[in-house]
């Protein structure tokens, strides 16, 4: 998930008008929109090939760790020399990859999993980072983070992790789970999911899942005795995603929650804030004390 800083000087006399009427949400005002790439909708709905992430199933199995707070993490701190080749190398050959003669199932899998592996990559070049935001790699003075970077070159096409998430997947796809299988290495953000997303098995499930395990977790919502509800501030960024109101952000936490929280969820009467933790979502480092006998 990302929050470039884009045209300059309109942002500059929006953000003073916000200022003016109290809101500070500056974040929410530069988030940006799904913004078609015209090159990504090409698609072969005929074309029945398949693209193998085993090796990036294979790190997650490897480094993806449930931890105690119901957040998935990695151990970015363990990844080897070894297994960082590999992860470039299969980086290396999904670039290659001819993806607009692919069908729809088999590219929203390259786009998402690619998103992912080149997310984890850009932590494990810039170690020691606290937060994924600290990378301030991406052109203009008024951008922050990686993500308008040009990472990645495919059918000759320079491509930034916004451009995929926001240039393919968004407004190809326009389906708000798409969010909850895009992780941008932080607490707040919905888990990196447990395997690679492949085309072969039920894309929908896997979707409904993510939303259903992000949902049913404080930092998606959290209701207060009185009932009301702080969300997390995804469900603000991308409200367009969402359904453009409170009452359609409502309905769709209530459509893909467990039925526990979908009873709670339905005495919500107002979502009264939003927050979201940037902090990177690594495994805590244990050092152990040595002693000498």
């Amino acid at each position: 998930m990302t929050r470039p800083f884009r045209r300059a000087s309109l942002i500059l006399v929006i953000a003073a008008g916000f200022l003016v009427a109290g809101i500070s949400s500056f974040e929410a005002l530069l988030a940006p929109g799904a913004e078609l790439l015209p090159h990504w909708t090409a698609v072969d709905a005929e074309n029945d090939e398949t693209i193998s992430h085993k090796s990036w199933t294979g790190f997650l199995e490897k480094y993806r760790e449930s931890h105690y707070d119901g957040i998935a993490r990695l151990a970015y701190h363990r990844v080897t020399g070894d297994d960082q080749q590999k992860l470039a190398s299969y980086i290396s050959k999904l670039q290659a990859m001819p993806v607009s003669t692919l069908n729809r199932d088999e590219q929203f899998a390259f786009w998402v999993n690619l998103y992912n592996a080149v997310t984890v990559q850009l932590i494990l070049q810039h170690q020691p980072v606290e937060s994924i935001k600290e990378i301030n790699i991406s052109p203009g003075i008024f951008s922050s983070g990686p993500w308008e970077k040009k990472l990645l070159r495919i059918e000759g096409e320079k491509l930034s992790l916004n451009d995929i998430e926001h240039g393919i997947l968004r407004p190809i796809w326009k389906d708000p789970r798409i969010h909850y299988v895009l992780n941008c290495a932080s607490l707040g953000c919905p888990d990196i999911p447990a395997k690679a997303l492949e085309s072969s098995t039920d894309l929908d499930e896997q979707l409904n899942l993510a939303a259903r395990q992000f949902i049913d977790h404080p930092r998606a919502v959290s209701i207060s005795k009185d009932n009301d509800a702080v969300i997390s501030s995804i469900y603000v960024w991308f409200k367009e995603d969402f359904g453009q109101s409170d009452a359609a952000i409502l309905e769709h936490l209530r459509n893909y929650a467990s039925d526990e929280k979908r009873d709670q969820l339905m005495k919500v009467r107002d979502l009264t804030d939003h927050r979201y933790d940037w902090k990177l979502n690594s495994v805590p480092v244990v050092t152990t004390a040595s002693t000498d006998s």
